[in-house]
């Protein structure tokens, strides 16, 4: 009997664990992927609710997200994405041109036919997603376009950070889309597979930062 209850114990505590990081990699992606716009309001019922789960669950992803600056968390209990102030912004982007041109010199040694050619069909699927106006799709090609670079960079503690970069901006980045109105690939990426085949460090420095920082500034100007 013994073995039995705790065994049910088990059991319990796992599937609490796999509700609890559904909801909260459900969550992260959305916002992420700028499918949210900035100062949308979340509740526990509604997040519980919609993912069909207990409280427990949609408290704990929503505590994650919090920690990672993806959610805020108001005196008053209310939970939001943030609005960032243009400070905030410049910050981002700052850290972004730190860290991401980094990355992708560091996997510039890797960046063997088979990566370049990846990289340009996700710039096929970001012209796709342009050519429909989707500015989810665009936001979550983007980022594939950069995550799929940095893989090769084997530095997985600089990509978390750059993905907790990514998360805080994501519903910013679809308030940016609009106002860029693309209607193309966007050219530095066209100057980062160049630079990849020419194994260019400088100019591949050079076209990641300007890549990752163009956009924002103009969105904090």
């Amino acid at each position: 009997m013994l073995i039995q209850n705790r065994t049910a114990e088990t059991s319990g505590v796992s599937a609490t664990g796999a509700a609890n990081d559904m909801v909260y990699r459900r969550l992260r992606t959305r916002i992420m992927h700028g499918e949210t716009s900035p100062g949308t309001a979340f509740t526990l019922r509604g997040i519980g609710k919609e993912f069909d789960v207990s409280m427990t669950p949609a408290r704990e992803a929503v505590r994650r997200l919090v920690a990672e600056g993806a959610l805020s968390l108001s005196s008053s209990g209310r939970i939001s994405t943030p609005e960032l102030s243009n400070d905030r912004i410049e910050e981002l982007a700052s850290i972004r041109a730190l860290l991401e041109p980094e990355l992708a010199v560091r996997a510039l040694p890797r960046a063997h036919i088979a990566l370049i050619e990846r990289l340009q069909s996700i710039n096929g699927t970001i012209a796709q997603v342009v050519d429909r106006r989707d500015a989810a799709g665009y936001i979550r090609a983007n980022l594939e376009f950069h995550r799929t670079l940095y893989l090769r960079a084997q530095a997985p503690a600089m990509l978390a950070m750059a993905e907790t970069v990514w998360l805080q901006l994501g519903p910013t980045m679809a308030s940016l889309y609009s106002k860029l109105r693309r209607t193309e690939v966007p050219r530095h990426h066209k100057l980062i597979v160049a630079a990849l085949r020419a194994g260019d460090e400088p100019g591949l420095r050079v076209a990641v930062r300007a890549d990752v920082t163009h956009g924002l500034r103009m969105l904090a100007t």
